[in-house]
């Protein structure tokens, strides 16, 4: 599902709040850290993600990585913090997105 600039707004405007939840350090990324991200936006639909400073890889990178290993979609970078999105499977966890569908 591609995003539209209505959805992505939305998106934003709820992840605004919200703290990160994972950081990506000198370690860099790999596919258990993404099944560990996989698991949290399965419950939560919507994480920020943290680029520490000693990380060896940039955001672009990371975005990359991600969008190009699953199917979350990366909503927003600024700076070093990431906002990733993807509906959850299990029809108790939509809550972001069942409004992110009637913005369609």
């Amino acid at each position: 599902m591609t995003l539209r600039g209505k959805q992505k707004r939305y998106l934003r405007s709820q992840a605004h709040h919200l703290r990160p939840l994972f950081q990506v350090g000198k370690e860099g990324v790999s596919t258990n850290w993404l099944n560990q991200i996989r698991e949290a936006i399965e419950k939560r639909e919507l994480i920020k993600i943290n680029m520490l400073q000693n990380a060896t890889i940039d955001t672009n990178e990371v975005r990359i990585f991600i969008e190009s290993n699953s199917s979350i979609q990366v909503v927003q970078v600024i700076g070093h913090t990431l906002v990733l999105y993807q509906a959850a499977t299990d029809v108790e966890n939509r809550d972001i997105s069942d409004k992110v569908n009637l913005l369609a």
